[in-house]
């Protein structure tokens, strides 16, 4: 059965059997778990994925590390590594550089097997203090506890963006997401910034409603102010709080609580849209993926109880479950920080291991990023 007529079931409540439901494309019962004593990691404690092609690049709180063609290479500062603790990564299209935001040490590029650290004392970056980083074209966007810094690497020109020069009521910038000439900075306490390269102008996204416990008209604007990430793609953006997801078109704004929706927790870590239509969360109780915005149909993975290791695979509509499947995801914590797809797989990190989702089914020979229909 292919994903559409699963999706269409699933909306008018039409039941599916559980065999039918593994390998659809975002149901996915097997998978890979990784920890740093098994080698290749150098720490259980993940906060970054990214993927690169068929190169997944993962940072900890003791170093990133390199996996491919299922080998992993690690680097700590043993290795040259300026700072241990890797917050964020991204890579370069343009040069291939990997750049590496360091939580408390700054920002590392890694080229050509070589580390060039900057830093408060030797470059324009805001605060040491790193919580994101991406790359548009030739600038490099740093997201840091005081600010937003960008490096424009042809010329080596820096600019910082705080309060003074930016629609900022709060420094603390917690996540930085660019692309098709946009800039979006997650700023704690502060909303969702947009940055336009063509007129060179902000504009911000905020809660209209100005409440900080409830959000009192839920698809008026973004659904709240403390936001913790922001992912640009089809034309959609997606930003998570700590209090729920919102959806933005250009025109019209959706949001979605646990109440309401399959995320098990309105505290979300980290958002990554995969289409305009379709986004996984990483949430303190587990991941949650929005399959289909128009069907509202959920797969939420998390474990059945804080005794249990095993996860399972919810299948919902808004917040009514419809199928329960099993998988033999075994991580012991479901408090999810990161999350990245590649090609059909899911990968994602909590603070006790890193796992990767293989995509079965409708996804067998859609491993590359670029021929997934669906990819990042």
């Amino acid at each position: 059965m292919r994903i559409a007529a699963t999706l269409l079931l699933l909306a008018t409540g039409a039941p599916i059997a559980a065999a039918e439901l593994e390998g659809q494309p975002f149901v996915y019962t097997d998978w890979e778990v990784f920890y740093a004593e098994e080698g290749g990691l150098p720490n259980d404690h993940i906060f970054s994925i990214t993927a690169d092609g068929d190169t997944l690049w993962v940072g900890t709180e003791g170093g990133f590390a390199r996996y491919d063609d299922g080998r992993w290479r690690s680097w700590t500062e043993a290795d040259g590594l300026p700072w241990n603790v890797v917050s964020d990564i991204a890579v370069s299209e343009k040069t291939g550089d990997v750049w590496l935001g360091l939580f408390g040490g700054g920002v590392a590029r890694f080229s050509g097997g070589r580390f060039d650290h900057f830093h408060q004392l030797n470059s324009g970056l805001a605060n040491d203090v790193v919580y994101g980083i991406d790359v548009l074209d030739d600038t490099v966007w740093i997201a840091t506890t005081a600010g937003l810094s960008s490096f424009y690497t042809v010329t080596g020109q820096w600019r910082i963006f705080t309060e003074k020069n930016a629609p900022m009521e709060e420094i603390w910038c917690y996540n930085i997401d660019a692309g098709d000439g946009k800039v979006y900075a997650a700023v704690w306490g502060g909303g969702i910034l947009e940055w336009d390269v063509a007129t060179g102008h902000w504009n911000a996204h905020r809660d209209p409603d100005r409440e900080m416990e409830i959000d009192l008209y839920r698809d008026d604007g973004l659904i709240h102010i403390i936001t913790t990430s922001a992912s640009y793609v089809d034309g959609v953006l997606w930003a998570s709080t700590y209090f729920g997801l919102s959806r933005y078109d250009g025109r019209n704004w959706r949001g979605y609580m646990s109440k309401d929706s399959g995320l098990p927790s309105s505290f979300i870590n980290l958002s990554v849209g995969r289409s305009g239509t379709s986004c996984s969360n990483a949430t303190d109780m587990g991941l949650a993926v929005l399959v289909d915005f128009a069907t509202d149909t959920w797969v939420t993975y998390r474990r059945e109880n804080e005794e249990s290791k095993t996860w399972t695979a919810q299948v919902m509509v808004g917040n009514e479950t419809l199928q329960t499947v099993a998988t033999n995801l075994d991580l012991p914590n479901d408090f999810t920080i990161a999350v990245e797809h590649q090609g059909g797989d899911i990968w994602i990190g909590t603070g006790h291991g890193l796992a990767r989702g293989i995509g079965r089914g409708y996804w067998d020979g859609l491993r590359g990023p670029d021929s997934a229909p669906e990819a990042k």
